[in-house]
């Protein structure tokens, strides 16, 4: 059974007001259950693809569309209903609210949207990445990966279409990075989840089915089933080429 793309962009330019063009023409898709690592030198335009295909900036020219729907078309309040209920987010920082629990931070956004998730709900996304007996606990009471956890369990609320991924390992050490980067994993490979993760690490981007290569705003070439060397090997060709 082939692949659905859940996004795609079609031809995505994005120019800012001060002359700079992030991205040029920008095709790719990304397929239900995948995993997709977005790597390139500094400026090549890796948050700026992230920010398009996740309707958080719009695109000078081109299209976006995230399982059919045309992110292009919508209006700013329609385009913010489909983010919060299709779209997932994980950042380099955790966002949590220090005075709040691990239950109560993953409801909070629900809960400003005026919404009230059901406790069984939240529960189960927090058991969903191991923290069903954190439920309790504030942030300073995590560590660092138990709190990227969180914001994971956060994101998966409301069973995204994509979770989009920017520097998720970026705050944590090793050991947490490693946990964080198999959850991510057994995401795609036991829910079908779609992630699109953005790195500057060849490690964690190993983790991902594909890694996607951007230089200048374009895209220049991508490895499928990576290896950490390969990505590595790559990305040295990329930034000797850039210098």
């Amino acid at each position: 059974m082939p692949s659905v793309p859940v996004v795609e962009l079609s031809e995505v330019t994005r120019r800012f007001a001060t002359g700079v063009t992030a991205l040029t023409g920008v095709s790719v898709a990304f397929d239900t259950g995948s995993f997709t690592a977005v790597m390139g030198p500094s400026g090549s335009g890796k948050s700026t693809l992230l920010q398009c295909a996740a309707g958080l900036d719009r695109p000078t020219s081109g299209r976006v569309t995230l399982a059919g729907q045309e992110l292009t078309a919508l209006g700013e309040r329609r385009l913010t209903l489909l983010r919060r209920e299709r779209i997932g987010f994980v950042f380099q920082s955790f966002n949590l609210m220090p005075a709040l629990t691990a239950e109560q931070n993953v409801a909070l956004p629900l809960r400003l949207a005026g919404r009230r998730p059901r406790r069984s709900e939240v529960r189960a996304s927090l058991a969903a990445v191991g923290l069903a007996d954190r439920a309790g606990h504030r942030p300073g009471e995590l560590s660092g990966g138990q709190q990227q956890r969180v914001a994971i369990a956060r994101a998966l609320l409301t069973a995204p279409a994509v979770v989009f991924a920017d520097e998720p390992t970026g705050a944590l050490d090793r050991n947490s990075g490693e946990q964080v980067l198999r959850l991510l994993r057994d995401m795609v490979d036991q829910r079908r989840q779609t992630v699109v993760m953005v790195t500057h690490d060849a490690h964690a981007a190993a983790y991902a089915d594909r890694v996607l290569f951007l230089t200048d705003g374009r895209i220049d070439g991508q490895i499928v089933a990576p290896t950490a060397e390969a990505i590595m090997i790559h990305m040295a060709r990329l930034e000797a080429a850039a210098c």
